[in-house]
């Protein structure tokens, strides 16, 4: 009778993990000053990032900020399935922070 509850257990054990295992990525729009630059970008977040936009951009403003850059704004937070589409419009900050 054990051998009935192990599987599904298993299997809903899994299903669960599936989202947590899924990436992670948000859009920003970036500046620096003197002279005036402006970049678009996309970038990983850890999981502890994902749960609202104010937690994405302390993680975001962090790490661009060790490039000399400030955050303007994020765009959006999203999973794999938007990569491909944001690659061009990214270019050189396509995954880089």
């Amino acid at each position: 009778m054990k051998h009935c509850f192990v599987f599904p257990l298993g299997l809903t054990a899994l299903l669960l993990a599936g989202p947590a295992l899924a990436g992670c990525y948000a859009d920003y729009k970036a500046k620096q000053d003197d002279p005036l630059r402006l970049h678009y970008g996309v970038i990983e977040l850890p999981d502890s990032a994902c749960s609202g936009p104010g937690a994405a951009r302390d993680e975001i403003a962090r790490r661009i900020g060790h490039g000399g850059w400030s955050l303007l704004n994020v765009m959006s937070l999203f999973g794999e399935e938007g990569l491909n589409e944001r690659r061009d419009s990214a270019g050189h900050y396509f995954l880089r922070y």
